[in-house]
């Protein structure tokens, strides 16, 4: 077994009774510039650069940026940097859109949604992860039936590093009690039924008694892009 991927499995005991903010400094501390901080800017993520900025110890943020986000996700991306004064890596695909198009036809996404998930998100953060030992993510395990077994730390098989998942127990109402508290900037469609938010193409609002994650991939049997498959 990988030194790295044994140290994950001999932590995972301890680590489920760490809160968000020990676990996070526990990541810091442990990988320094070799974890970083997964943000689609969702609920949970704006909730992680907060708890990260109050570690006081230097961090990296990285985002997906597949060319087909939201303009309220660019605002708030620019807004955080601002507010907490970093700066916000962007994995970008290796196709461009219109390349895209060229090799796969119009509107990949409404024939194929596996397939642009694939070229747009995982193999750009396959690529950003290959310069580190852990990251962070915003995954808890009442969003999915695929994330109810996640573990605070646990090893990612799939990307080959340490995965620490600080607000595994969090439910959505501590997420968004914890950003009004704290006045915390958040992306502005979450006021207009958007619980989840992905790309323009594959996120649409979700109305009162739907579950929260209907508005992902909506007329798909698919509730993950890919990156967190085998949680």
């Amino acid at each position: 077994m990988d030194t790295l991927q044994q140290e994950a499995v001999d932590q995972q005991q301890a680590a489920e009774s760490w809160n968000a903010a020990e676990l996070i400094k526990w990541g810091l501390e442990r990988f320094g510039s070799t974890l970083g901080i997964a943000s689609s800017f969702g609920a949970e993520d704006v909730v992680l650069v907060e708890l990260a900025a109050r570690a006081g110890i230097p961090y990296r943020v990285f985002t997906l940026d597949t060319d087909f986000l939201f303009p309220e996700t660019y605002t708030l991306i620019d807004s955080t940097e601002k507010k907490y004064g970093i700066h916000i890596e962007r994995a970008r695909p290796l196709l461009t859109p219109d390349e895209q198009v060229a090799k796969h036809g119009e509107a990949l996404w409404s024939r194929e949604p596996n397939l642009c998930c694939s070229i747009r998100k995982v193999e750009p953060l396959k690529k950003s992860l290959s310069g580190f030992q852990a990251w962070i993510t915003g995954i808890r395990r009442d969003q999915t039936p695929q994330r109810a077994n996640a573990k605070k730390v646990d090893w990612d098989a799939g990307f080959g590093l340490v995965k620490i998942n600080p607000l595994a127990d969090w439910t959505s109402d501590q997420v968004w009690e914890f950003i009004r508290e704290n006045k915390i900037p958040y992306n502005a469609l979450h006021d207009n039924h958007y619980p989840s938010i992905g790309c323009t193409y594959c996120t649409r609002q979700v109305m009162p008694g739907e579950d929260p994650r209907a508005g992902r991939w909506s007329g798909f049997v698919k509730t993950e892009c890919g990156l967190h498959a085998k949680e």
